[in-house]
């Protein structure tokens, strides 16, 4: 159902380097990009996470109540990728645990402040 989510930068290469090492960790790589996005993904047919720098060259602001969420295979996975977030400098939004009825994840924020989480089902 999701093609692509788009953040908003002010730094891409800040931006690109956070996720270049993040998406390495969790088995996606670049597979697209120009002078204003980099896409990341494991391929151009499944969902994508992309950076933009705004279009209409005004500043990226967070949005109030947005949030991107990336699906990890286990509660493992969810710690280690949080673990990786924190550790290229995002900033913790939510410790890695149960948060009821099988859903076990971790939220944080990337350098730029949009909020992420890792989470797994089960």
């Amino acid at each position: 159902m999701i093609g692509y989510v788009t953040l908003g930068t002010n730094d891409m290469p800040r931006a690109a380097a956070f996720y270049d090492a993040l998406c390495a960790e969790i088995g996606a790589a670049r597979v697209m990009e120009t002078d204003h996005f980099i896409g990341w993904g494991t391929a151009m047919d499944q969902p994508l996470l992309m950076v933009f720098l705004p279009e209409n060259g005004k500043e990226a602001t967070v949005g109030n109540g947005v949030m991107v969420a990336l699906r990890a295979a286990s509660s493992e996975e969810v710690d280690r990728f949080h673990a990786k977030a924190l550790e290229l400098g995002g900033a913790n939004e939510g410790d890695p645990g149960p948060r009821g009825d099988g859903f076990y994840g971790a939220y944080f924020r990337d350098l730029d402040g949009n909020k992420l989480n890792f989470f797994c089902i089960g």
